[in-house]
């Protein structure tokens, strides 16, 4: 593993260091101004880009989603990522951790997504064990946080298998592109939680066929 700086602090101030996380299927890489084309390729696939539970970019709104990205980067805000195939570099969706709030060492994991021809594989299971590594065993948080539709019941699903706890329902947490005031279904895992979640996930990418694994690497922006 390369050397990483250790804290949610320090990592804030460091945002001249660009830092990927890489699995044996997937990269988490730093998401870049020349990855837009090939975001809007990846949410073109299938009927992504009219998602109506969380906001997918397409042609007409890359611009701000990139620029909303950089802005997050720049004020400690955030670390985005494009989830790419180790083989072969191709972006198939992005994800990030944000709302990092380094004096109560906790953070969320959100605005995710990942193109449909890649859903309900081992895509989402791997790039959340990265995540999660990354949070719990490298910056050492003490909390993370997860917020989807009250509605998505397809998302709420998944982050339940995750072995994380349902905190309720914020009512009406944010409005939508299309104006409607969703409600957000809050979930959390907590550093005690870890090691058995863990466990969990590294079982689950055992039976996609997928070996787990974790390096960092940290490079200059």
């Amino acid at each position: 593993m390369a050397p990483v700086v250790r804290g949610l602090i320090q990592q804030e101030k460091n945002v001249s260091q660009a830092v990927s996380l890489a699995g044996t299927k997937i990269v988490l890489r730093p998401l870049r101004a020349e990855h837009a084309q090939a975001i809007v390729a990846a949410t073109a696939d299938g009927s992504l880009a009219g998602n109506l539970y969380t906001t997918i970019p397409n042609a007409d709104t890359i611009e701000a989603y990139m620029a909303y990205a950089a802005t997050s980067v720049a004020s400690g805000d955030a670390i985005p990522f494009v989830t790419t195939l180790a083989d072969t570099g191709e972006v198939i969706g992005s994800s990030r951790l944000w709302r990092i709030d380094s004096k109560n060492r906790k953070l969320e994991i959100g605005h995710t997504w990942i193109s449909p021809s890649w859903q309900r594989t081992f895509v989402n299971t791997e790039a959340k064990y990265l995540m999660l590594r990354y949070a719990f065993e490298v910056i050492d948080c003490l909390r993370v946080e997860f917020q989807t539709d009250e509605l998505n019941t397809q998302s709420r699903e998944a982050i339940s298998r995750l072995g994380a706890t349902f905190e309720g329902i914020a009512r009406k947490e944010r409005v939508m592109p299309d104006g409607r005031q969703r409600n957000s279904a809050r979930f959390s895992l907590t550093d005690d939680d870890w090691p058995a979640v863990r466990d969990r996930l590294e079982a689950a990418l055992r039976k996609h066929g997928v070996e787990p694994a974790f390096s960092v690497i940290v490079k200059a922006a």
